[in-house]
């Protein structure tokens, strides 16, 4: 299991501190977006990376509990997992889902985050994000379904427009490049506020990802049964232009705001680093 680190004076910050990048275009928001969006406060926006798996996974419940409590608004989050680690969806079976025995050998790994979703391989060629959004003000989040194709909908939007290339929403929350899945993504929900995170695929390592990860127990029709290597894509992009476009399009800005570091610590302790959590199913 990961070694719980340090959180706080000793977090890593990737804020971007080289050369300037040019700003990115105008993102157009898919057709019949509400006013409200574009007249709520600005998002708050963290570029922000903890060292070890188990913080990162706690780091996006943390914000959603926060933003639950009071504490904090809505959030846009980026992170790069500086390790390989298998993250299982929250009722995902490890006997069915992940090759427990590949990843002890090749020392990655595996944890368990809390929303749905398949079994994903987080390393340094994918780009992760968070959004923690509030539904009370917003009947677009009301319902599962219906904040799903909103997000997924913007999300694609972004994607088009910055690549060229026509981005579709597949399976319940995929999208994909001319049947390719570049990005995985998944839900949880609070009373007043959600967790919408996912993957941003830009160069995923398709030969370690079968060695770890069986085919997955549960297919989206447009897989078609391909393997990994056969359905799996990649965004040519770099990190920085897609956070830019991300944060235009949400209107996200940088904060002072403290992160729930307590919360991440407490999160870590008793649930994302301990087996009961993590070998659950």
């Amino acid at each position: 299991m990961p070694h719980q680190a340090a959180i706080g004076a000793h977090q890593i910050r990737n804020e971007y501190v080289g050369p300037k990048q040019p700003k990115a275009t105008n993102i157009a928001l898919p057709p019949n977006t509400p006013a409200t969006f574009a007249t709520r406060p600005h998002m708050l926006y963290l570029d922000l990376t903890w060292p070890t798996p188990a913080e990162n996974l706690a780091a996006d419940e943390a914000l959603l509990d926060a933003a639950e409590a009071g504490d904090r608004g809505e959030t846009l989050r980026f992170w790069r997992a500086p390790a390989h680690f298998v993250v299982l969806g929250h009722s995902n079976r490890v006997a069915t889902e992940v090759d427990a025995v590949a990843c002890a050998a090749l020392d990655i790994p595996i944890l368990r985050r809390c929303s749905g979703g398949g079994a994903v391989l987080q390393g340094p060629g994918s780009l992760s994000y968070a959004l923690i959004l509030r539904i009370d003000q917003h009947p677009e989040l009301e319902t599962v379904t219906r904040a799903n194709q909103f997000i997924m909908s913007k999300h694609a939007t972004i994607l088009t427009n910055l690549l060229g290339r026509v981005t579709r929403i597949q399976g319940t929350t995929d999208l994909a490049i001319d049947e390719r899945k570049i990005s995985g993504n998944a839900q949880r929900r609070r009373r007043r506020f959600l967790l919408f995170h996912g993957t941003l695929l830009l160069t995923p390592e398709l030969e370690l990802i079968a060695k770890v990860l069986p085919e997955p127990s549960r297919m989206p029709d447009y897989r078609a049964k391909r393997r990994h290597t056969d359905f799996l894509g990649r965004i040519s992009a770099p990190p920085e232009l897609l956070k830019l476009a991300w944060r235009e399009a949400w209107e996200a800005e940088p904060s002072p705001q403290v992160v729930p570091d307590s919360l991440i610590r407490d999160l870590v302790a008793t649930k994302y680093n301990l087996p009961s959590w993590n070998r659950k199913f």
